[in-house]
């Protein structure tokens, strides 16, 4: 992966540490922030923790900044909580349906 974690002259982060410490609606508001900032291309969430916020990840539909959703060393990687994945999965198959008509 690559990627600099970055902190502005007004203290301004383009992270978020999560620990047990931190709250579900920090994570909400972090997540919002860093979707509406036009100098974040790519938002890496550990599925664990997009989990914490699904109804947020799967609402968010524009394509920059992307969201991907990535596994952590402490919980398993779940294909079926994957929001890029299951949309490739609808993609997918709404393809196959059009192609089906043609």
């Amino acid at each position: 992966m690559a990627g600099v974690g970055n902190v502005d002259l007004r203290k301004k982060t383009n992270y978020l540490l999560v620990d047990n410490k931190t709250t579900v609606k920090q994570i909400e508001d972090a997540f919002k922030e860093f979707t509406a900032r036009e100098d974040i291309a790519i938002v890496l969430i550990s599925q664990y923790i997009a989990n914490m916020i699904r109804f947020l990840v799967d609402s968010y539909n524009k394509p920059i900044p992307a969201i991907l959703e990535i596994p952590s060393k402490d919980h398993p990687y779940d294909p079926a909580s994957d929001s890029v994945l299951s949309r490739v999965k609808y993609l997918f198959s709404a393809d196959s349906v059009a192609s089906d008509r043609r």
